[in-house]
């Protein structure tokens, strides 16, 4: 495994160091400013950012980081690197504006393109989720790990429905399915209920970027499951000129006809 135990439960006692700095914020009250591109920034998203970013850089100085609220000079020197960690600190900050507890912080381990290792923490609740392709997943609560699988698509789908991000498309999907139990969660937490067989599908239309995939992907394909573009292929990351991805499904069964339910198939 190329995250061995010691740099494992590092990174974890690293992510739950960053909720602490998240919750002090989120107890309080918090100003919210708007990015460039319309979307939310608080406090709380930059006390992440750094305790993540120089704590990674202290556990494994010969590896950078790219974290969303990283400087565009990182961004554009990122091609340079073969291995990076590629770091969400506060994933949906439209939920933490909400208070509804239904966001997380995600730190993914690329190596050559693919998502070696993923880590979801959720603040609110002290869970931790991490996995790594062909090596397992797991959740660990009160210091205890507990493997994760997803189900196999038996019955009715069950299928998260973003609070923030709804749309048309998504809804056209879940009509040609069927038999659908809609699930509703927001952030990456969903790749988290795939892992543990609450969710089966996550069909995700619109733009995402890299860092709000790689982790739950890591842990997904380390419990069973796969997340692919609408051609079926793996998401793969720091490959190309934008860090956007396209559309995506994240899928605990692989067999499940997935090419049926697209409008582009």
């Amino acid at each position: 495994m190329i995250v061995d135990a010691g740099l494992r439960d590092a990174v974890i006692a690293l992510a739950q160091q960053a909720a602490r700095r998240i919750l002090d914020v989120y107890g309080d009250a918090f100003d919210v400013v708007r990015k460039d591109d319309a979307s939310p920034l608080t406090a709380a998203d930059l006390a992440s950012h750094h305790c993540i970013v120089d704590g990674l850089a202290a556990l494994t100085p010969g590896i950078p980081v790219l974290s969303e609220e990283s400087p565009d000079a990182d961004k554009a020197q990122r091609h340079q690197w073969k291995r990076l960690w590629l770091v969400d600190p506060l994933d949906g900050t439209r939920e933490f504006v909400k208070r509804n507890g239904e966001f997380c912080i995600c730190i993914a381990l690329i190596v050559d393109g693919v998502a070696v290792f993923g880590l979801i923490q959720q603040p609110t609740t002290g869970l931790a989720w991490f996995g790594a392709p062909g090596q397992g997943a797991w959740r660990r609560e009160h210091g205890v790990d507990v493997p994760l699988h997803v189900r196999r698509g038996d019955g009715a789908l069950r299928v998260a429905a973003s609070r923030s991000h709804r749309d048309a498309r998504t809804q056209a999907l879940i009509d040609r399915i069927g038999n659908v139990d809609s699930v509703p969660c927001g952030s990456a937490l969903k790749f988290c209920k795939i892992a543990e067989g609450a969710i089966d599908l996550y069909p995700r239309f619109g733009p995402t970027c890299e860092w709000d995939t790689a982790a739950g992907q890591a842990i997904v394909e380390g419990a069973g499951g796969v997340v692919m573009d609408a051609q079926g292929r793996p998401f793969r990351y720091n490959q190309r000129d934008t860090l956007l991805n396209g559309d995506f499904m994240a899928m605990g069964d692989p067999a499940l006809p997935w090419r049926n339910w697209l409008e582009y198939s």
